[in-house]
C-alpha cells in the first residue's frame, strides 16, 4: 500500500504532519476531510532504488520509520494487512528489483502511444503506473506523477533519476515539454532507445567473441610462459643439448619472472597513469580535449558527431516549428547533447546571432561538420529553413546508417588484427619450443651426433 506524508491545518489554525499509508491520495484527502484537516500537501512516498541518487528527491521523502501519531485524528485507524514471511520476503526484492533499460523503453513507448491518442499526461501516467509490475520503475513513476500533478514539467522530476533515465533522453523530455511538442520528443526519445539498443547488439556481437578469444590467448600466453617453458629448459638443461629456446622466447619469460617479483611497480604505473588521466579530463581543459578527441577519434569519432549532430536538428525543428525563433531554438536545444566542443559551438553561434552574423558559420569553422550538412542550413535560410531542416534531418539519418555500416565492416578487421598479432606471438613464445621437444632435434646435440 503507497505510503504518504501530508500536511493539514486544524480548525484552529494548527499545522499537523504525518505519514500514513492509504489506498490513494484520493482517498487520504477525503479521510482529512472527514477528521476535520484541511490538507496543505500531500507527498507519496516511492520505493527506493537500488543506486543512490545523486540529491534529495523533489517529490518524496525517504523516511523509513514506523508512523507515529502527532494529533488526534483517526487516520491510525485504518487495518494494516499481515504479511507471511514469505510475502515480506517477496516485496522486498520487488521493490529492490533492478530497473533495465528495457523498461524504460516500453514506459516510453506507450507514452507515446497514449499521447497520440490525446491522453493528457496525469492520465497516460495513471494507466502506466497501473501496468508496471517493476515496483522500483513503479514508484520512480508515481514520484512523477506527483511532480505533474503539482503543476512541473516531468522532467524535473526525472533530473533527480538521472541514474535511471539517461542525460540525453531527460533533455528530449525537457525539449518536447518547452517547445509544446512532448509527442514528438517521445518519438524520438523512442528511436533513439530503439537505435542505442541495436547498436549495442551489434557491438556485442562482434565484439564479446572476440575478447573472449583475446583473454583466452592470453591466459595460455602466461600459463604456458610459466609453466611450459620451464619443463623444456629443464629437460634441456638435464641432457646437457647445446639447443636453446628461442630469443623472444627467453626475453618473454625473463620478462614474465621480473613482472612477477616486482608486481607492484606495474600496479602503480598503471593506477598513476589512470589517476592523471582522470584528474586531467576532469579539468575544464582536459574534459574539452577529450571530448574534442571523442570526435575526432579513429572508427567511432564520425559516428559520434553525426549522432549528436542529429539531435541538435532534430530538436531545433521541433522548436521551429512551434514558432522559437533561431536564437531561442538554439538555446533550449543544446540541452540535448553534452559535449563540450558541441556546446561550445552552439554558444558561439548564439552569440553571432547577437551580433548579426551568421549562426551557421561557427559550425562551418569547427571542420566536424560535413561542407553538405552547412550548404543545406545555408539554403535554408535563403528559403525556408524548417523544411530545409526536415531534409537535413533524413539525410543524416541515412548518413548514420552509412557510418553504422562501415564500422561494422572495419570492426571486425581491427578485432581479428589484434587477436591475430596475439596468436602469432603465443605461436612462437610457446608453440616453437614445444614443437622443438616434440621432433626431438634436442636428442642428437644432447648425444653428440
Amino acid at each position: 500500500m503507497p505510503t504518504y506524508i501530508y500536511r493539514a491545518m486544524t480548525r484552529t489554525g494548527v499545522i499537523v504532519k504525518n505519514k500514513v499509508e492509504s489506498n490513494s491520495k484520493q482517498y487520504l484527502i477525503k479521510i482529512l476531510k472527514n477528521n476535520n484537516l484541511l490538507p496543505i500537501s500531500i507527498e507519496q512516498i516511492s520505493y527506493k532504488s537500488k543506486k543512490t541518487m545523486k540529491r534529495q528527491k523533489k517529490n518524496i521523502t525517504d523516511i523509513q520509520e514506523i508512523m507515529q501519531n502527532v494529533n488526534t485524528t483517526q487516520l491510525g485507524q485504518e487495518k494494516q494487512k499481515t504479511l507471511s514471511t514469505k510475502e515480506k520476503i517477496n516485496l522486498y526484492f520487488a521493490k529492490t528489483e533492478k530497473i533495465t533499460q528495457r523498461d524504460i523503453v516500453i514506459f516510453t513507448q506507450n507514452f507515446y502511444l497514449l499521447k497520440k491518442a490525446n491522453f493528457n499526461n496525469i492520465h497516460a501516467l495513471n494507466t502506466i503506473i497501473e501496468s508496471t509490475e517493476n515496483l522500483s520503475f513503479k514508484g520512480i513513476l508515481e514520484d512523477i506523477l506527483a511532480g505533474v500533478e503539482a503543476g512541473e514539467n516531468m522532467y524535473t522530476t526525472m533530473e533527480y533519476y538521472s541514474n535511471v533515465f539517461p542525460y540525453i533522453y531527460i533533455n528530449m523530455i525537457k525539449v518536447g515539454e518547452l517547445s509544446g511538442s512532448l509527442t514528438n520528443s517521445l518519438e524520438q526519445a523512442v528511436k533513439y532507445l530503439d537505435d542505442t539498443e541495436r547498436l549495442n547488439r551489434k557491438l556485442k556481437a562482434i565484439l564479446i567473441p572476440n575478447i573472449i578469444q583475446f583473454v583466452l590467448l592470453l591466459v595460455m600466453l602466461v600459463v604456458g610462459t610459466l609453466v611450459a617453458i620451464p619443463a623444456i629448459q629443464g629437460i634441456f638443461d638435464e641432457l646437457g643439448t647445446e639447443e636453446t629456446l628461442p630469443t623472444i622466447t627467453l626475453w618473454f619469460a625473463n620478462f614474465m619472472n621480473q613482472l612477477i617479483k616486482y608486481w607492484y611497480l606495474p600496479v602503480l604505473l598503471v593506477v598513476a597513469i589512470v589517476a592523471g588521466i582522470l584528474f586531467y579530463i576532469h579539468t575544464p581543459k582536459g574534459k574539452y580535449n577529450f571530448h574534442y578527441f571523442k570526435y575526432k577519434m579513429p572508427i567511432f569519432g564520425g559516428l559520434i558527431f553525426a549522432i549528436d549532430f542529429s539531435r541538435l536538428m532534430k530538436a531545433m525543428l521541433l522548436n521551429l516549428k512551434n514558432g522559437m525563433r533561431i536564437q531561442d531554438s538554439l538555446q533550449v536545444s543544446r540541452n540535448v547533447v553534452q559535449n563540450y566542443v558541441m556546446l561550445s559551438i552552439i554558444e558561439t553561434s548564439i552569440n553571432n546571432i547577437l551580433t548579426g552574423s551568421s549562426w551557421i558559420e561557427p559550425f562551418e569553422k569547427s571542420g566536424l561538420a560535413s561542407p553538405m550538412i552547412t550548404e543545406m542550413l545555408k539554403i535554408g535560410m535563403q528559403t525556408d529553413l524548417t523544411e530545409m531542416m526536415e531534409k537535413l534531418v533524413e539525410y543524416m539519418e541515412i548518413d548514420i546508417d552509412n557510418i553504422m555500416q562501415k564500422i561494422m565492416k572495419v570492426l571486425p578487421q581491427v578485432v581479428y588484427a589484434i587477436v591475430g598479432a596475439v596468436l602469432i606471438f603465443f605461436v612462437l613464445v610457446v608453440l616453437v619450443p614445444c614443437i622443438q621437444v616434440y621432433m626431438g632435434n634436442f636428442l642428437f646435440s644432447a648425444y653428440g651426433v
